[in-house]
């Protein structure tokens, strides 16, 4: 099955779900709104002729462009995404899902609030090995995975402050006085 086949299938099953493609790549993707993950994984896996068994990985990344010359040119306001790897061991298809999150949340006046972090539901409960990813994302880019069963770090100590893998963070000159720069 191609992805624009899989797309279609989703697109039919979800017909108010709002969604945009891009099939023109080396990895075709479906980008979906945060509410919409857990049903649409959900069909991915449990629908036979999508037949999505295994989650190969769940990733961060970071949109934000620095360089005031790459500004003008990125088309596009810094974010947050979350991608997730899909396979087929049946049908040795695979597919790829985005969601795109704010970097940093606002309250309804505008104000940011530096305290919360952007929100996505945990796959956990559809694929098992999602725990782990979802930790690992949450760690180092700072998003959280709402219902997921064990949302704490893995990676950096639990008295860590902030998220490495965002491009606007700075690494602490030391910590518990340990050289870190």
């Amino acid at each position: 099955m191609t992805s624009s086949e899989i797309i279609a299938k989703i697109e039919s099953q979800f017909p108010n779900f709002e969604l945009q493609k891009k099939l023109d790549v080396i990895d075709p993707w479906l980008e979906v709104a945060p509410a919409q993950i857990v049903p649409i994984c959900q069909f991915l896996r449990d629908d036979s002729s999508c037949a999505f068994d295994l989650l190969n990985s769940i990733s961060g990344v970071d949109y934000l462009e620095t360089d005031a010359k790459k500004v003008a040119k990125a088309g596009f306001e810094p974010h947050l995404e979350v991608v997730y790897h899909l396979s087929s061991f049946r049908y040795r298809h695979r597919f790829v899902l985005k969601i795109r999150l704010p970097r940093v949340i606002c309250a309804e006046d505008g104000t940011p609030m530096p305290d919360r972090l952007p929100e996505v539901p945990s796959v956990a409960s559809i694929w098992p090995a999602a725990d782990w990813h979802e930790r690992e994302v949450f760690d180092l880019f700072g998003i959280h995975f709402k219902d997921h069963p064990d949302l704490r770090r893995i990676l950096l100590a639990d008295d860590w402050v902030g998220y490495p893998l965002r491009k606007d963070y700075e690494f602490p000159l030391e910590y518990h006085g340990i050289r870190c720069r």
